[in-house]
């Protein structure tokens, strides 16, 4: 009897097994699944699609951006048309099966700097450090494509870089390092989250910086700090709330910080450019780009994004997206945090947005997905 019911309970979990979904992108469905895919305006992420060819066009992409490249100036349509007729849309799923997940924003903030350091400009952003350690793992280990390991030589060995909390007590460590100094650690913070930015400066240029790399120690959430902390509440924590917070508890300040220890150095770009270099290295489209998880979403594929707003109807945001950008917080199958541009609509938008959201890959017919390592 107990040997029967072990049986059947075996048989169950087996055919329980093989109809869960496994976490990752899934089988082609039909277009007709894309809640108002023939509404959205295309076009505008077409030029963002070809930048992203730019990148792309050899392997599996190297038919659909040729393609795409001989096709200059197309309408909404036609750029829907392109897409139905030269790729299959594929779901992403999370563990268990689940379609459903975080979505969030970023944008490019605007600092007050200077170039020289002074008493009320006393907060640098750095460049990358010379002691900064980058191993590429892949060209080690093929199968650890896109991993880096970083840290510094302590004798012969390689250790951790240093983090954050090391880094903001001894400036000594950084010294030499330095592009330009701002009014704000609060903004220089936030800086490191949102990527890029600019600065206005007080010889009354602009200078914008993005990304040049990491000190290798994992994001850590500030929002979630200040929760744990019993100071903010989880409904109530935005970049404003915790912007608020920051700015109203200084002696505070860097005991908070510093529990997350990633740090982020800079180097300047053209402040002429349209918009910051995501992970891809090409331009940012506002309202276009979103940052997601590379080792689940292919950097540079087009990805169907249905969310919402964040404003008081929750009002559908349907868009076709581009996989451009990654970033330290943006870990998940699905997950994806979408880039607003600059200015006070854009700061809005991606400090209250944190909605819940599907995505759906684009990926050209009959392409091989690979699994990919987690990490």
């Amino acid at each position: 009897m107990h040997k029967s019911l072990s049986i059947f309970v075996m048989c169950t979990l087996i055919l329980s097994a093989c109809t869960t979904r496994p976490p990752g992108i899934g089988n082609p469905i039909e277009w007709s699944n894309l809640q108002n895919w023939a509404s959205d305006n295309q076009s505008e992420m077409w030029e963002g699609f070809l930048k992203s060819c730019q990148k792309l066009g050899h392997g599996q992409w190297q038919e659909v951006c040729l393609l795409a490249n001989n096709s200059q100036d197309l309408s909404d349509s036609e750029v829907r048309e392109f897409f139905e007729l030269h790729f299959e849309v594929r779901p992403v799923y999370a563990e268990d099966g689940i379609s459903e997940g975080l979505i969030t924003g970023y944008y490019e903030p605007l600092l007050k700097g200077s170039w020289e350091r002074s008493e009320e400009y006393r907060y640098p952003l750095y460049g990358v450090p010379k002691d900064l350690l980058i191993v590429d793992l892949g060209g080690i280990y093929p199968e650890l494509k896109n991993m880096r390991l970083r840290g510094k030589l302590n004798g012969n060995k390689v250790v951790p870089y240093y983090d954050r909390a090391q880094l903001d007590e001894d400036e000594d460590l950084l010294q030499g390092a330095e592009i330009l100094w701002v009014n704000s650690l609060v903004d220089v913070f936030f800086l490191h989250i949102q990527g890029s930015g600019r600065v206005q400066l007080t010889d009354g240029s602009t200078a914008a910086v993005g990304y040049a790399e990491q000190n290798g120690h994992p994001y850590q959430s500030i929002g979630k700090v200040l929760i744990e902390m019993g100071e903010l509440e989880n409904d109530k924590v935005t970049l404003f709330s915790i912007k608020d917070w920051l700015k109203s508890n200084p002696i505070r300040l860097n005991e908070v910080l510093s529990r997350n220890p990633s740090y982020i150095f800079f180097e300047l770009r053209d402040g002429q450019a349209n918009g910051p270099l995501g992970s891809l290295n090409v331009a940012l489209t506002p309202r276009r780009s979103i940052a997601v998880d590379r080792n689940v979403i292919p950097l540079g594929a087009p990805v169907w994004l249905q969310t919402t707003l964040p404003d008081e109807q929750q009002s559908p945001l349907n868009k076709l997206m581009l996989a451009q950008d990654t970033g330290g917080a943006i870990k998940g199958h699905v997950r994806a945090d979408v880039f607003w541009g600059r200015g006070d609509e854009a700061e809005k938008l991606a400090g209250l947005m944190k909605q819940q959201g599907k995505l759906f890959v684009l990926l050209p017919k009959g392409y091989s997905v690979k699994k990919k390592l987690t990490h």
